[in-house]
């Protein structure tokens, strides 16, 4: 953390991958509101024009963060953004590890899509852990964000309930090794959450339709919850945070 209160987001630095969309997107507009500077990653140029554009809107001076488009399921790109994002913030305290990719069943993929699965949303999270605990500076948090999809298990969920499963575990886990080193480690498993990944089973009228209902999650409820855990005190840590919609039935 900086020399601010440990209960303020002022000056502080982030990283956040797939932070130009849904949650990713949300958390790095939150965190610019509230006076952090941030560095975010995706895949696409335009989203990523966007979210720079929403990012600068809200923040005091113009200019204060950045990002890049970067595939992070590709070998040392992982290493790249965190190079990249550490030079344009001059350091960072915060590492929001987020990008992911939908996945089916197992028996319902090819192997290249199992593959591109397992590298994004297993392999890139432990990496970028990895990077930011070894660069941080002490106070720092590290932030993953998991799934509901951990615990709701069904036979097109293997997949990914087994990878989410996998990250909730490490963080915990890591939460105990680097907790004595001054690093946070939290986990945020959101439910149902209007976003890219319920697309195509559910576009975005429908997701419109649901968040209004509530029975499905807006992004920003997952970046409230994250601005909750990252402004408690230094010496407490939240270490897990499940959020769902108040009105979801069964799953």
């Amino acid at each position: 953390m900086t020399d601010h209160s440990p209960t303020s987001l002022r000056g502080r630095r982030a990283l956040i991958t797939g932070g130009t969309t849904g949650i990713g997107r949300a958390m790095a507009v939150m965190l610019a509101a509230r006076g952090a500077s941030v560095f975010v990653c995706g895949n696409d140029p335009q989203h990523l024009a966007d979210a720079l554009a929403s990012i600068h809107a809200v923040q005091e001076h113009a200019g204060g963060s950045g990002g890049m488009t970067i595939d992070l399921s590709v070998a040392d790109n992982v290493a790249r953004f965190f190079d990249a994002g550490e030079a344009a913030l001059g350091g960072f305290d915060i590492a929001i590890v987020n990008a992911a990719v939908a996945a089916r069943g197992l028996t319902q993929m090819t192997e290249p899509e199992l593959r591109h699965a397992i590298a994004l949303d297993f392999t890139h999270y432990l990496l970028s852990a990895h990077e930011a605990a070894r660069r941080m500076e002490k106070i720092g948090d590290i932030v993953l964000i998991g799934s509901m999809s951990a615990h709701v298990l069904g036979p097109s969920s293997t997949v990914y309930a087994g990878i989410k499963a996998g990250v909730a575990g490490f963080s915990e886990a890591l939460r105990r090794e680097l907790g004595p080193k001054g690093i946070r480690v939290a986990l945020v498993e959101p439910g149902k959450t209007g976003s890219d990944m319920q697309k195509p089973d559910v576009p975005d009228d429908e997701q419109r339709r649901m968040i209004a209902e509530e029975t499905m999650l807006a992004a920003e409820d997952i970046a409230a919850g994250v601005e909750f855990l990252l402004t408690q005190p230094s010496r407490s840590v939240i270490q897990q945070i499940v959020i769902v919609p108040r009105a979801q039935e069964g799953e």
